[in-house]
């Protein structure tokens, strides 16, 4: 049975709940939404003892003010927002012991846009295809099918373990993601870049752009160096993954992220390799990203390596207290 375990006092800007996404059903036209830092998110799971894929609750930029109503453990991983408990600054990618009555809050961001909180149990809304995700556009999964308001009641799923045994756990520094010093995001080329110019697929290497206000869960629109195509910038529409750069007639790319669409019919510069996904998602506006290649090889034994990794925190290495 469930327990209800936090009020939404103040939702913020954009909270919403969020697991690893819904997968198998985009041939469907479903949209995939998950975690913009699965990352971020699993970890946190790892921390208070929950499997990867729980649902947690993610934050954007400007954070929530929570009430907390039955005693349980969190941990906050992913950006770091000036987390607070009762005006107590918290860490972030380390989990806590929190009191029925205790408030969280959230202050200026340092360091990225997205963070997650993840509750001992996993946060507990019905499942929709699989998933208990939020897609607000055809308002599915999550909390009613759309972000948090003032006075949402959210309740965590059952556990078999003690709050004490995950209480205090943190991610080594050595794993820890330094947001602001990421200078290049991987990507690998195609499958329509022979659609662009050589010298635009150059640029688009040499140069540096800003992600633009025109952003969100869908994707980041990107402004710099305008890329040229050779015979227009419309292709027959097909698939599209996280992580693909699409190139619209403007010029300016566009990263597609969680909530993208199943297909698209604009020019596919390159695809974003998995491992860097989390780095692009916690850009805000007016961050700066470059881009350089790797081969699909290369792509994949990075996320083996990282596969691993998760792997090993949830067996307890990597993991401090």
């Amino acid at each position: 049975m469930s327990n209800t375990i936090i009020e939404v006092v103040k939702p913020g800007l954009a909270t919403s709940v969020q697991d690893l996404g819904r997968t198998g059903f985009q041939a469907f036209g479903v949209v995939v939404s998950g975690a913009m830092d699965s990352f971020a998110l699993q970890v946190g799971n790892i921390l208070v003892g929950n499997p990867r894929e729980a649902a947690g609750i993610e934050i954007v930029i400007m954070g929530p003010e929570l009430r907390i109503l039955e005693d349980t453990v969190l941990a906050i991983c992913g950006a770091d927002l000036s987390p607070k408990l009762d005006g107590e600054l918290l860490p972030v990618w380390k989990s806590f012991s929190v009191r029925k009555g205790q408030v969280i809050t959230f202050g200026q961001p340092k360091d990225g846009a997205y963070a997650y909180i993840a509750v001992a149990g996993g946060i507990d809304t019905p499942v929709v295809m699989g998933s208990k995700s939020t897609y607000t556009k055809a308002a599915i999964g999550g909390f009613k099918g759309r972000y948090l308001q003032k006075g949402d009641h959210l309740a965590s799923s059952p556990f078999s373990f003690s709050l004490k045994s995950v209480s205090g756990r943190g991610l080594s520094p050595t794993y820890v993601p330094n947001y602001k010093n990421v200078e290049k995001v991987r990507v690998i080329l195609g499958p329509d870049q022979a659609a662009i110019a050589e010298s635009s697929i150059e640029q688009f290497l040499s140069s540096s752009y800003k992600v633009s206000t025109q952003s969100d869960r869908m994707g980041y629109r990107l402004e710099g160096a305008e890329l040229t195509h050779k015979h227009g910038a419309d292709i027959l529409s097909d698939a599209v993954l996280s992580g693909t750069i699409q190139v619209p007639a403007s010029g300016q790319p566009i990263v597609l992220l969680a909530d993208r669409q199943t297909t698209g019919g604009y020019t596919r510069i390159g695809t974003v390799i998995s491992v860097d996904l989390p780095f692009v998602a916690q850009k805000y506006t007016g961050s700066e990203l470059r881009f350089e290649t790797v081969q699909v090889e290369e792509a994949q034994l990075l996320y083996v390596k990282r596969e691993r990794l998760l792997r090993c925190l949830s067996l307890g290495a990597g993991v401090i207290g």
